[in-house]
């Protein structure tokens, strides 16, 4: 199952995938983060940033300068080798994919070509794929998550937040991007009116309400401090509810089975 999360930039999607990330991975050790975005957040919000020491764009780099030691091997089954070998880090309960920030020109294209034609490769060695998607609409344009089976659309209560939500439907059908559903979260929702905005939103644009989240002070002071967003007090109402959220997904993914 591949599960990529997306939204506007600042919404709390990389808070998700990374909680996302925690609890899937207490119930299966065939687990794996990607980190999608180039202003990587995730190993940081998961705690395991000092594990990552290659990333999918030096993958690039390396590609390019051993083309010619590659003899008989063909380009894609070196490229997978090298992702196996080098760039998937091997964390507690969970590995870690990073895509890393462009070096250079056509960088950041390879690297999103790389990431979409691994995937579906990649769904061979675990049973779940979690995406923390580039900020923004632009990888729905590239088709990078196009093998995704799920969507979760992350939105605060801001214009921006609600104009990207909308926007992300709108592009996967204009597209034909089938997934098989398309998810709405709201995160830091502080008030009833705001509950209920978020829930006549996702109802008149087609998407399917997933949880209301709560804002919670202690996920800034945890930031302040440097550090991850796992440390959240397990018995707190924004951990219950994304313990919700990973539980759904595990159910669905026994279901398929």
């Amino acid at each position: 199952m591949i599960i990529a999360v997306t939204g506007k930039g600042g919404t709390g999607k990389t808070i998700l995938a990374a909680l996302l990330t925690h609890f899937i991975s207490k119930k299966s050790n065939r687990v794996l983060a990607v980190d999608a975005d180039p202003d990587s957040n995730l190993p940081d919000a998961l705690g395991v940033a000092e594990l990552v020491t290659k990333t999918l764009g030096e993958i690039r780099e390396v590609f390019q300068e051993s083309r010619d030691e590659m003899g008989s091997m063909n380009k894609e089954q070196w490229l997978e080798g090298k992702i196996y070998s080098e760039a998937i880090c091997e964390c507690d309960n969970f590995d870690l994919l990073v895509m890393g920030r462009p070096e250079g020109e056509g960088c950041y294209c390879f690297a999103n070509n790389l990431l979409r034609g691994v995937l579906r490769k990649l769904m061979r060695h675990y049973d779940y794929i979690i995406i923390d998607s580039e900020a923004g609409l632009e990888h729905f344009s590239r088709k990078t998550i196009e093998g995704a089976d799920y969507i979760i659309v992350v939105t605060d209560m801001s214009k921006k937040g609600l104009a990207t939500a909308k926007r992300i439907k709108e592009l996967s059908e204009e597209l034909e991007l089938n997934f098989k559903e398309i998810y709405l979260v709201g995160n830091r929702i502080t008030n009833k009116e705001a509950e209920e905005t978020i829930k006549k939103f996702a109802e008149e644009n087609g998407l399917k309400l997933l949880e209301i989240l709560p804002y919670d002070e202690k996920i800034a002071e945890l930031d302040l401090k440097g550090l991850p967003v796992t440390l959240l007090p397990e018995d707190s109402e924004y951990m219950k509810k994304v313990k919700k959220i990973a539980d759904h997904f595990i159910e669905l993914s026994v279901k398929v089975r």
